[in-house]
């Protein structure tokens, strides 16, 4: 690979998420919290105002699905694309009711509530007792703040139709997943996989939603092995 590695973080993350894949592949992480976007589609609109004219992308979980839209938009840009701990699905039954109960939480008890009711779900079970690697996570979540979730859920309650962008994919596409991750099931990424032909899927033992935080060395390693498959 010769393109410079770029990648989009989920919701409420923002480059802290990634260090290891900043330390070990000199990814940019398109930082900032787009910005407060409250769409998918600015949220891509911000990332490519930040990329390099072509690169390979990998987007995390909401990051996903603006990678997605970025392909989209510009797929000349993109070398490459990976999506991790993600789908491609639209709004589920009873998804509202639950983003909309952590935001009246959030409003009621304060963002700290809010924060320690969502984040331990999102880490799998073998890292959750894991004091570091919790306290680095929180306090990247608590930076983002009431407002940026507040926009980033009504993006994902917005969300564009991703399934039928994964069906254009014609670069090589990588989904990698944590084996525990609760919130996005290896299953959600055997169907992107299977929507495009040559695509390739890894899943990493031990890990849940956090994936890129909670098992870096097994993650950086399925991603550099990807990165340098010929395209």
């Amino acid at each position: 690979m010769t393109e410079p590695f770029v990648i989009l973080p989920g919701l409420m993350c923002d480059g802290r998420m990634f260090g290891a894949q900043i330390e070990a592949l000199a990814a940019q992480v398109i930082d900032g919290f787009y910005g407060g976007a409250d769409s998918i589609g600015a949220m891509a609109d911000y990332a490519l105002a930040r990329a390099p004219g072509r690169f390979a992308l990998m987007g995390h979980s909401m990051g996903a699905r603006v990678a997605l839209e970025v392909w989209r938009r510009a797929p000349a840009r993109v070398a490459r694309l990976a999506l991790a701990d993600t789908g491609v699905h639209g709004v589920k039954p009873g998804e509202a009711d639950k983003r909309y109960g952590l935001r009246d939480l959030g409003r009621a008890e304060g963002f700290d509530a809010l924060v320690d009711a969502w984040l331990p779900p999102m880490i799998g079970p073998v890292h959750r007792e894991n004091p570091r690697l919790y306290g680095d996570l929180r306090a990247m979540v608590l930076d983002a703040g009431q407002a940026v979730y507040e926009a980033q859920i009504a993006a994902l309650l917005g969300r564009p139709d991703a399934e039928a962008v994964v069906a254009t994919v014609r670069c090589p596409l990588f989904a990698i997943v944590g084996a525990d991750d609760a919130w996005s099931p290896v299953a959600q990424h055997e169907a992107i996989v299977a929507a495009v032909p040559g695509a390739e899927l890894r899943v990493i033992a031990g890990a849940g939603h956090m994936a890129p935080a909670e098992a870096p060395e097994a993650f950086n390693a399925a991603l550099a092995a990807w990165l340098k498959k010929a395209g």
